[in-house]
C-alpha cells in the first residue's frame, strides 16, 4: 500500500503517511497517485491546481477557506516544519467549530486531506518552510473567506509562544460567530 491512511478527530480529515523508499543515495517516494488514493482513502478527487508557497518562521497562513466553489486540499511540506490546522465550517455538522492540528514537515513526509467545508491554516516551526498543496477547485480571491486564527472559541492549541506574522486579511480575520459559513 503506497498510503498509510490515519483518521482524525474530524471526519473526513485524513492523515496520509507514504510508503518512502531509501538508502545511502537519499529516498524516493509518490507524493500523489490518482489510483492509489482513491484506494486508500475511497475518494475519488480530481486536483486542478498545484500551490507552492515559501515562508519563513513564525509566519502563521490562514485559517482560509472559499464559501463559493469550495476547495479540497491535499497539504504536504517539502523543506521545514510547520503545524498545520483543519477547522469545521459546516454548521450543520456535529462537529463545527471543532479543529485537529499536526506536524507536517520534510523529515515526516506526511501529507493533510482536508475536504471541501473546513479552514485550513498553518503556522511555521522552522527557520522557513516549503508548502505544497493540491486543490480540487481553482482560487476564487471573492469567495475566500478567513476566520480569525487566535478565536477564543475556537480554542486551538498553537504549539508556539511569539507573536506570529500575519497578512492584514488574516488579523482582521471575523471571530467564527461572525464568520460566513457553510450550511
Amino acid at each position: 500500500m503506497p498510503y498509510q491512511v490515519s483518521p482524525t478527530a474530524l471526519d473526513g480529515v485524513l492523515i496520509l503517511e507514504p510508503q518512502v523508499f531509501g538508502d545511502a543515495r537519499g529516498f524516493f517516494f509518490e507524493s500523489f497517485n490518482s489510483r492509489d488514493f482513491l484506494h486508500a482513502t475511497g475518494l475519488d478527487v480530481q486536483f486542478v491546481q498545484d500551490n507552492h508557497s515559501k515562508s519563513g518562521h513564525g509566519v502563521l497562513r490562514g485559517l482560509h477557506y472559499q464559501i463559493q466553489h469550495p476547495q479540497g486540499k491535499l497539504v504536504r511540506v517539502t523543506h521545514g516544519e510547520v503545524f498545520d490546522v483543519a477547522v469545521d465550517m459546516r454548521r450543520s455538522s456535529k462537529q463545527f467549530g471543532k479543529w485537529i492540528g499536526t506536524h507536517l514537515s520534510a523529515e515526516n513526509k506526511r501529507q493533510l486531506w482536508v475536504p471541501e467545508g473546513f479552514a485550513h491554516g498553518f503556522v511555521v516551526l522552522s527557520e522557513s518552510a516549503e508548502f505544497l498543496y493540491k486543490t480540487t477547485d481553482y482560487y476564487h480571491p471573492e469567495h475566500e473567506r478567513s476566520v480569525l486564527w487566535s478565536d477564543p472559541e475556537l480554542k486551538i492549541d498553537w504549539p508556539f509562544n511569539f507573536e506570529p506574522k500575519l497578512a492584514a486579511k488574516d488579523a482582521q480575520a471575523p471571530l467564527l460567530k461572525d464568520a460566513e459559513t457553510f450550511a
